[in-house]
Order: C-alpha cells, then structure tokens, then sequence
C-alpha cells in the first residue's frame, strides 16, 4: 500500500525529522514537501532527503500568500499523488495517534471498513509548563490536553484526512477533500469507523466543513496537534507567521485556546522507541545529521534574536502568566461564579 503525506512548511527544520520518522513508522510511503521563504535551513535539509530518495520536496507555488490551498489545489497533478492508494494531508506539528492493530494507517484504514475517506478528529496538546526547547522528539514531551471531547466549550473539533485514491475529488482542502455533491457520495468515516455526519459533508455549509462533534470519534485513532511546543519554540512559530497567512500574529488568545492541560494522554509513547531508532538512522544518511544539526542551531539563534527585543520578551511574560483556559471557559466559570482550578 502507497500512502503520500502532504505538507507545507516554512522554518520547520528542527522538527522534520521527527515528523517524517514518525510517519515512516506508522506505514507512509511517500512524502511530498512544499516550503517557502526558509530561513532556518528547511530547504536544505529536505533537498538533502530528497537526494536520498525519503522525500520529494519543490517551492511553494503560491502566487500569493495563501501558500497551503495553492499548493493543494496544485499537488493532486504530482506523479506521487496520481500514483498513490491513500493521502494525507497535515502539518508538520500533527502526529496521527493509532489505537487499533499494529498501530498504522493500514491498521486504522482496515478498522473504518476501508472507507474512501477518514477524518480524525484533533486533540490539542498542551504547552504544560515546558519553555526551553529541546531538541527531542515533541511527542515525548507534551503529555497533556483538553478535555477529549469538549475544546474550548466546543463539542464540534476540526479533523484532518486520509483521502483514497479512488475518491471523487474536486480537490484537497487542508481539513477534508472536496467532491461535487451531486454526482457522488463517497464513503467517509471519522476516526472510530463510524460515518461522518452529514452536515460535514456538505461543504456549501461554511461552519461545518471542517469540524464535527468529537464524542467517540476517535475510538480508532486521535491527531495529537502540537500547536505550541515549547514556550521558545512559540515565540519562533509567532516570528514566522503560518503557511496560510504571512504576518499573522499568534496572540495570547490562540495560546490559551490551546493550553489546557487538564487531561494526561500518553498513549502515543507506545512510538517513541521505533521513532528513536527510524531518527537515528535518517541522521545517519551523509548530510543529514549536519543539516538537522544547524537547523537547531539557527533555531536557538533565532530565539535569542527575539528575546533581545522589548515585544518578544513582553510576549513571553504575558504568555508565562496567561490563564490556561480559553475565554469562552473562563467567562463560563465567571457566570458560575466558579474559580479556575489548574490542573496538578
């Protein structure tokens, strides 16, 4: 079975290797990159992998600053994409979580009933505490998340998909794939092989295409999303801006949307060892290790750099004392007349 991930990064270097070893692990076959605009050694370290055949890696064709939707839009014409049984469309910061089987995709494609798509439904790690960045694997370090089934007092929570190669596809959507409505109606499970709701799958609904109820959706498989890493590691993330919008700014509202840590999950250290080993032996490829290396230097470089400034180093103390709950929890609690209790 052919399985190609899909992406698009920009100053993602310290944390690719893990994500593509990982993936490797959980059964991808192929991967095709998408970067632009890479300060951070990004570029090169792909070029690198790709010259040793474990990535196919090309510049962003954006013509403007929606850099995914381009690049999804154009990929499905890739010879990987044409030539392959399943896609997966995610981020470098997503890691698919398998608890059926042997723990891969095949595992999980075999549990939904071999559906023509699967939407799994996210879970957002926690900073928990952790500011210095390290350079380990993320998922080894960030253990604790949001309630599973509510998220900032939503009970809808966005998925992320695996699309197969027979789906009727207009095109790739960076959440869920997109088909005419009135010529087909695949077969689309979520994350526990149930089928996805209806209102999901109808995409002239703009509040639901990319979101449905979580309660048991993840029964066969959970997308931890590590949207914060470390404290350090943020204030990078919020230099860079995203591969969607170039400036955008990562305020303390999407950081408390994403820092609740009231619930311990580490289900996905059942990894952690086939991980350790799949990393050492892509650092062992001529260039690589050096590459990996300098990407995690010039990472630090480029957190120094931003706490030598008066609004970095601001944004890093209003981060260090932000409530961990969203503000539609905390105004919830306030109507409850309840205090916040922070999670030991």
């Amino acid at each position: 079975m052919r399985i190609t991930a899909v992406t698009c990064v920009k100053n993602e270097g310290p944390f690719l290797l893990e994500w593509i070893a990982f993936h490797r692990v959980i059964g991808v076959t192929d991967f095709l990159f998408y970067s632009n605009d890479c300060t951070d050694a990004t570029d090169r370290l792909l070029d690198q992998l790709a010259a040793h055949s474990i990535v196919a890696h090309l510049p962003n064709p954006a013509t403007n600053r929606n850099y995914q939707m381009q690049a999804l839009k154009k990929c499905r014409r890739h010879p990987l994409i044409k030539n392959t049984n399943w896609v997966w469309v995610a981020d470098v910061d997503e890691f698919l979580n398998i608890h059926v089987g042997d723990h891969t995709i095949p595992a999980l494609i075999a549990a939904c009933g071999d559906p023509q798509a699967i939407s799994i439904t996210f879970q957002f790690m926690a900073n928990d505490g952790i500011e210095t960045y390290q350079d380990t694997p993320v998922i080894t370090q960030f253990l604790r998340s949001h309630n599973p089934d509510i998220w900032c007092a939503q009970t809808a929570i966005e998925v992320k998909s695996l699309v197969r190669g027979d789906f009727p596809l207009d095109y790739f959507g960076a959440h869920r794939p997109f088909h005419d409505e009135a010529k087909a109606q695949p077969t689309w499970s979520d994350g526990a092989g149930r089928p996805v709701p209806a209102p999901f799958r109808k995409c002239a609904n703009k509040r639901r295409i990319r979101a449905f109820p979580a309660k048991g959706a993840r029964a066969h498989a959970t997308l931890n999303h590590y949207a914060l890493r470390s404290l350090d590691s943020y204030l990078v993330k919020n230099d860079r801006g995203d591969v969607n919008r170039e400036h955008r700014a990562f305020d303390d509202t999407y950081w408390r949307e994403r820092n609740d840590g009231a619930y311990f999950d580490d289900s996905i250290l059942r990894y952690a060892d086939s991980l350790a080993a799949e990393m050492e032996r892509l650092k062992a490829l001529e260039g690589v290790g050096a590459l990996h290396a300098e990407c995690v230097a010039l990472h630090r470089a480029k957190r120094d750099a931003l706490l030598a400034q008066d609004d970095y180093r601001q944004m890093r103390d209003q981060l260090r004392g932000a409530a961990p709950f969203a503000a539609a929890e905390m105004a919830i609690l306030d109507e409850l007349g309840l205090p916040p209790q922070v999670p030991a």
